[in-house]
């Protein structure tokens, strides 16, 4: 199976609207590892790695977001695959 692994920093109104335990929860239905976390400038930061597939709905995921998200940027970077991360975290 390919694995793939994505760095993405969300923009827009996803501060403060549960954005960062929505995503561990689709993380986690996708059975995807890596973190996320709130950058302070407004912005959610995260690592996903995955099967190629499960990282490409989590990415459509993020393009909509929780309930009450508003997003206007989803910024891919597309990095190699490590395979470092055990689970899913938040990071505070």
């Amino acid at each position: 199976m390919n694995k793939i692994r994505v760095h993405v920093y969300i923009s827009g109104f996803v501060q403060g609207i549960f954005f960062r335990s929505n995503t561990k929860k689709k993380a986690f239905e996708l059975n995807l590892k890596g973190w996320v976390r709130n950058l302070h400038d407004g912005r959610v930061e995260a690592v996903f790695e995955g099967s190629k597939n499960d990282v490409l709905k989590m990415l459509e995921w993020c393009n909509v977001g929780p309930p009450r998200a508003q997003i206007i940027d989803v910024n891919v970077k597309w990095e190699e695959y490590e395979g470092s991360f055990a689970t899913f975290d938040i990071i505070y």
